[in-house]
């Protein structure tokens, strides 16, 4: 039985480099991302009730790493209609162990905030109202995170390349050794300048940028290709990132 579970992991992972390799596929894939953005398709999905606005593929890629490495705590900034933390809660949930979901965002509506607390998983979430930056807000994240281990931070507020950038700097420090620093929508690099005109945010102002200049000055993070070699579907092209030092 393990020789054949070994043999089928073999297979699979012949198939992403494969695929990862092959440059037509890749563009067949983002002009799928760019087209169906325009209808903003990753808002069409919930999680166990609450909006997401992520890509499936997105979901299942953090089911993976959540599984494999069993974060004691996840930091994600940017909660929106909470769908991302409920996500994040019930894998930790079936999990079994005392892993926690911390989520920030510089307004928390009501309803969202209600509809959160509300929610069976709710016991796994912890929320700070507050510029993801402030002091005290960076300050009360580090006082959740003392002590645990693995932390896993997610990046999904302010997608301009400033804001992304410090965020970067501010949270990286908290991710442990192969854990996860995931810096979502970076693919705004990659699609046309049109599709964000009301937005502070566009070509050369965004996650990936922040993300490639953020990788100028540290080793201890390295672009997982495997993941998004697996997807091919993804927001988050040069986000996955995995921490490889203290």
């Amino acid at each position: 039985m393990q020789d054949k579970e070994q043999e089928f992991k073999a297979e699979v992972e012949k198939n992403i480099q494969a695929q990862g390799q092959d440059a037509s596929l890749r563009g067949f894939s983002n002009i799928w991302v760019r087209e169906t953005a325009r209808y903003r398709y990753s808002y069409n999905f919930s999680w166990l009730g609450r909006p997401i606005i992520q890509l499936p593929q997105d979901i299942v890629a953090m089911q993976e790493i959540i599984w494999k490495v069993r974060p004691q705590l996840i930091i994600e900034a940017g909660i929106a209609h909470g769908g991302s933390l409920i996500l994040y809660a019930s894998i930790l949930e079936l999990i079994g162990e005392g892993g926690m979901v911390l989520g920030v965002d510089i307004e928390i509506r009501p309803h969202n905030r209600a509809a959160i607390e509300s929610h069976p998983l709710s016991k796994r979430i912890q929320m700070i109202e507050g510029s993801s930056l402030s002091e005290s807000v960076v300050a009360q994240v580090r006082q959740v995170a003392r002590g645990k281990s693995p932390v896993m931070v997610v990046l999904d507020s302010n997608h301009t390349h400033d804001h992304v950038l410090q965020e970067l700097r501010l949270y990286s420090p908290l991710v442990t050794v192969g854990s996860y620093l995931v810096v979502f929508d970076t693919l705004i690099e990659d699609m046309p300048a049109d599709l964000f005109a009301d937005r502070p945010w566009g070509k050369g102002n965004n996650p990936k940028t922040a993300v490639w200049e953020f990788l100028k000055t540290t080793d201890r993070f390295v672009v997982d290709r495997e993941i998004e070699d697996k997807l091919l579907i993804t927001v988050a092209p040069d986000g996955y990132l995995k921490c490889v030092k203290e």
